[in-house]
């Protein structure tokens, strides 16, 4: 999870759930994991608890309603009402939204496993928990597909890009592309893959395991889903 900035602070640290551990937020630091700092948060405004497959939200405020929006989706989001327990979370990474007078502070929540059938589609397969499983739609694959396309393209030591340059490959189908959304893919990569989040972490990992193969680089030039990143 990726709290809001605190004030006068841009940076925004990354904190760690295993299945089955809750996190509370609120206002205030006694009685809370995670403090945030805004008058507009009640004291004690939720909880959030790790699953194996997704995460649940608690609401405990009295009065506001919580959106939890899919930042890589459609305008896929769920609300979360007052008082609402244990909400079921199903999106792969996720923002919350918290309304506090009248400002919007967003807490970023990345789920990384999701579980698939073996074997691929079916009936009768078990269902197993990829070491590396991603989604050749989502806007993380294009930006890894980016940094290992020139070790794809037959140079195995080429230097790899740097954001600038992954900023400028992805453009043609995805316009509003910035330094700023492919880093924070690149973060979101790293805890994905159970990474550091280096460029050449990433990059070594996909290539050893074909998470990213050459005829993935077709994304490179599909334009991306429209999003609120």
């Amino acid at each position: 999870m990726v709290p809001p900035p605190a004030m006068g602070d841009d940076r925004r640290p990354q904190i760690r759930l295993a299945p089955g551990e809750r996190l509370a937020f609120g206002r205030s630091a006694p009685g809370n994991d995670l403090a945030i700092p805004h008058e507009g948060v009640a004291r004690r405004a939720g909880a959030i608890t790790a699953q194996g497959t997704f995460w649940l939200l608690s609401n405990l405020s009295a009065h506001q309603t919580y959106v939890v929006a899919e930042p890589e989706g459609a305008g896929e989001h769920i609300k979360v009402g007052p008082g609402r327990l244990d909400a079921p979370v199903p999106f792969e990474f996720s923002r919350i939204v918290l309304p506090a007078a009248g400002d919007l502070l967003a807490l970023e929540v990345w789920a990384p496993r999701h579980d698939q059938l073996r074997g691929g589609a079916g009936t009768t397969g078990d269902t197993i928990a990829p070491v590396y499983s991603v989604d050749r739609t989502k806007r993380y694959f294009a930006v890894l597909a980016a940094l290992c396309e020139p070790r794809l393209r037959g140079d195995p030591h080429a230097p790899l890009p740097t954001v600038d340059q992954v900023v400028e490959r992805l453009r043609p189908g995805w316009p509003a592309v910035s330094r700023t959304t492919v880093q924070w893919n690149i973060g979101y990569l790293g805890v994905k893959l159970r990474l550091d989040g280096k460029k050449e972490s990433l990059v070594s990992l996909a290539l050893r395991f074909d998470v990213v193969r050459e005829d993935d680089l077709t994304v490179l030039t599909r334009p991306a889903p429209r999003t609120t990143r």
